[in-house]
């Protein structure tokens, strides 16, 4: 991977992790997700 890719899925990373972490814990349990699990889920999200 390039410096300019691992930037790139660093950013998409923590913006994942920031929008999951200002959600609630209602609006997380709609969507399936356990707080515990948002760093999880943000790693899948750049995985795609």
């Amino acid at each position: 991977m390039n410096v300019a890719r691992s930037f790139n899925n660093w950013r998409k990373y923590r913006q994942t992790v920031t929008e999951l972490g200002r959600m609630s814990s209602r609006e997380l349990q709609d969507l399936g997700i356990n707080r515990s699990d948002i760093r999880s889920v943000a790693r899948q999200s750049v995985a795609r």
